[in-house]
């Protein structure tokens, strides 16, 4: 009697483990995808900015730094680790806000259809870009979550389970915006 006693109450220890760990293992795919939907973002922002560049470069020949940085910047997004990818896209954004000043200062641009059409896929883009992040974020959150809590940390430990890295924006773009007329 005693040996189905302690057989049942291993055969629940063993099959508690094994739905933890295959939730941790659902979760780590859900935080993947989170990441590649980011990337998918990104993605769509890289493949926009040459034509925004192109579009202002026109109007603004004398802003080649700003030209040659957003190069650099807009290369950033699709290499690396999610930490490079983060500050690649802080740069992209900062540098973005610049470009759209300078286009601005040009009303002739501002009136053409085209610079226009590819503001508002810009915008699109950088709004999917923070829905991406948001699920990403929630993602990681419930997945680290479930290995700093016990029992759970337990299995997490025991199938060497660590803890994901957030997608975080950079100091400067929390700062308040300033808005000058």
């Amino acid at each position: 009697m005693e040996f189905y006693i302690i057989g049942g109450i291993l055969l629940v220890i063993i099959m508690y483990i094994i739905t933890l760990r295959n939730k941790f293992v659902s979760l780590s795919l859900r935080v993947e995808n989170g990441m590649a939907s980011i990337d998918n973002q990104l993605k769509r922002r890289y493949d926009l900015i040459p034509n925004l560049v192109e579009t202002v470069k026109g109007y603004a020949k004398h802003e080649k730094e700003l030209f040659e940085k957003i190069a650099l910047a807009r290369s950033g997004l699709m290499s690396g680790n999610i930490d490079e990818k983060m500050a690649a896209n802080d740069q992209t954004s900062q540098l973005m806000s610049r470009l759209l000043a300078v286009a601005e200062s040009y009303p002739e641009l501002k009136a053409n259809e085209g610079f226009n059409k590819l503001q508002v896929e810009l915008v699109g883009t950088e709004d999917k870009i923070a829905y991406a992040r948001q699920y990403y974020n929630d993602t990681v959150f419930a997945y680290n979550n479930m290995i700093l809590k016990f029992p759970s940390n337990l299995v997490a430990s025991m199938f060497n389970f660590a803890r994901k890295t957030f997608f975080e924006i950079d100091e400067i773009e929390k700062e308040n915006i300033k808005v000058e007329f």
